[in-house]
């Protein structure tokens, strides 16, 4: 019987959402600690998108609860990231401003899609072919952006360079000309995030931090003190959008900008991807065992295409998300689904005290957060691995800061399959088998040249594809003036051979052929045994030199030393 299909095993899920009982106060604490929590963050999010604070709120609502009903994963949290963000921002940096959530709209409807065929086509097992020293290179360099990315909101000096790089370098010859009110609240927010990070309240850091320097702010621009004209000029949410006193409502995004948003949404669902492996990789549900990543692709998109009819922000698997959903207790799915439930609560109840948060305390915060986001000891252990790491992941990462974020991904994605290409070519060996009289044959460097009348047994370590293939032919012993020689090529394990590794053996046999040498294959696949017979390979080798695998260890070569043994026994 074969493994049901992604789609035939979500139609059994329904019995499985039911909250319960005995984990549900549990799930609603959690619910509601992350949505406390994450607003602030998620209206940070946005603005690193360069869009209405209030879009990052309606991801949220919606993303967090789709994600959580359809992945694999109990625990995954499928909510706004920093490092998409980023990438939105940059996607949408030349847009129009009239056009901005339209295009918004669009991008998060396509990101879905890729990522829902993603899943569909269960492309999981590709994420395995982005090099860690990619990885590390690409999320440091979006952590620094982040970073650099809102010191321009933190002390109110506006650069005229659009690059990240170079708007901090511009700040630090032109440190004169910050506002120093908004210095001022940006940099005690920081101080307090700092604090409260090393304090036992460290969990609700953000949110402590933003409502005290809301407060803080609420108080000295009241007009009975002296200092409301000071600080009266210290923008706020309610200074870049008002938000509505209700739901998101739905809208079915317009087509019209698809093909000019198509690359961006494929860098922005890498991303995501990528990111949301990173959780199903590393976070076990309950039963102990790790999730079906393809799955929780296909849940990732399916909330990005949900959101994209709120015109929210794009959506990933988080990791500081699913930390704080587990580490505030949430035992089932039901933690993050109770989370679009508190969000819209706090929307409804709470958004004339969000228009008052501080534009320099929510840059603050997402300075934390990009300070948080990097992988200093993994970037250690990538550059003390040896040159080749280093050198890919400090490339990765200057590329990640200079060039536009959505060429970085793919260049970073293409560094890695080259990376792979180039290991798994590096990684072939050719070794002899010499047979002994009793017990076990012993290992050793294969021979430069054949030697006449004699048997040679060689074996392959690595892949048998393109590059590779080249590589073999080279470490094959050279037939030179041997004759009556047979080489004994073991291939047990092989299962699919590519053309190029064909015509090595092609090559090989004909050149062994002409010294009137035979070349034989052990332990070969039937379907390996299929490709070259279709390819005229096997008629050139001959069918009394190929031994199919069988159950038994050793009984193809067996068969092939005492074949062996009698052709070399025979007198010309």
């Amino acid at each position: 019987m074969t493994e049901p299909g992604i789609v035939s095993r979500l139609g059994t899920r329904a019995h499985r959402l039911a909250p319960d009982s005995g984990h549900l106060v549990s799930d609603l604490i959690a619910g509601m600690t992350f949505a406390v929590v994450s607003v602030p963050q998620a209206m940070a999010h946005a603005l690193l998108a360069t869009v209405n604070p209030v879009l990052g709120i309606y991801s949220l609502m919606v993303a967090v609860p789709v994600g959580a009903i359809l992945t694999s994963s109990v625990f995954i949290n499928v909510s706004t990231t920093a490092a998409l963000s980023v990438a939105v921002g940059a996607a949408l940096a030349d847009m129009p401003a009239g056009l901005k959530v339209e295009a918004l709209a669009i991008l998060v409807l396509l990101v879905g899609v890729i990522q829902l065929f993603a899943g569909l086509l269960r492309l999981g097992f590709l994420t395995r072919f982005v090099s860690n020293a990619v990885m590390i290179g690409f999320l440091n360099g979006i952590a620094v952006l982040i970073v650099l990315g809102q010191l321009s909101d933190l002390t109110g000096y506006r650069s005229t360079f659009s690059n990240r790089v170079a708007q901090a370098l511009d700040l630090i010859l032109r440190i004169g000309q910050i506002d120093v009110q908004a210095t001022i609240t940006g940099g005690m927010t920081l101080a307090t995030i700092v604090l409260l990070l090393v304090s036992p309240l460290r969990r609700f850091a953000f949110i402590i931090a933003i409502a005290l320097a809301t407060g803080v702010l609420a108080v000295l621009t009241h007009s009975s003190l002296p200092t409301a004209a000071y600080f009266a000029a210290v923008p706020t949410v309610g200074d870049v959008t008002a938000i509505a006193r209700s739901l998101p409502e739905f809208s079915v995004p317009r087509l019209s900008l698809v093909l000019s948003l198509l690359l961006p949404a494929f860098s922005v669902a890498i991303i995501g991807l990528i990111q949301g492996a990173g959780v199903s990789e590393g976070v076990p549900n309950p039963d102990g065992r790790y999730p079906d990543v393809s799955r929780d692709f296909l849940g990732q998109g399916a909330a990005n295409i949900a959101t994209s009819f709120v015109a929210g922000i794009p959506a990933g698997g988080s990791i500081s998300g699913t930390a704080l959903i587990m580490g505030a207790g949430g035992k089932s799915r039901w933690a993050n689904i109770f989370v679009g439930f508190f969000v819209a609560a706090i929307v409804l109840l709470a958004a004339p005290l969000v228009e008052r948060v501080p534009m320099p305390a929510l840059a603050a915060l997402l300075i934390v957060a990009g300070y948080q986001g990097l992988r200093l000891p993994q970037a250690v252990i990538a550059w003390k691995t040896g040159r080749t790491s280093a050198a890919i992941m400090l490339v990765t990462f200057v590329a990640t800061l200079l060039v536009p974020l959505q060429f970085a991904v793919l260049f970073g994605t293409g560094l890695s399959v080259v990376l792979h290409v180039l290991r798994q070519s590096n990684k072939v060996v050719v070794t002899q088998w010499v047979l002994q009289p009793e017990g076990f044959p012993i290992e050793q460097a294969a021979p430069r040249r054949l030697a006449s009348n004699q048997l040679t047994v060689l074996h392959i370590y690595g892949s048998l594809f393109f590059a590779a293939a080249k590589s073999i032919e080279e470490m094959l012993p050279a037939v030179g003036d041997a004759t009556r020689a047979v080489v004994a090529l073991t291939l047990r394990g092989k299962i699919e051979i590519g053309s190029t590794f064909v015509t090595v053996l092609q090559r090989y046999a004909e050149t062994l052929r002409a010294r009137n040498c035979r070349l034989m294959l052990v332990g070969l696949d039937p379907a390996v045994y299929e490709q070259l017979a279709k390819t005229g390979v096997l008629q050139l080798i001959g069918e009394e030199n190929i031994f199919l695998a069988t159950p038994q260890i050793g009984a193809a070569l067996n068969g092939a030393v005492a074949a062996a043994t009698t052709w070399l026994d025979q007198k010309p």
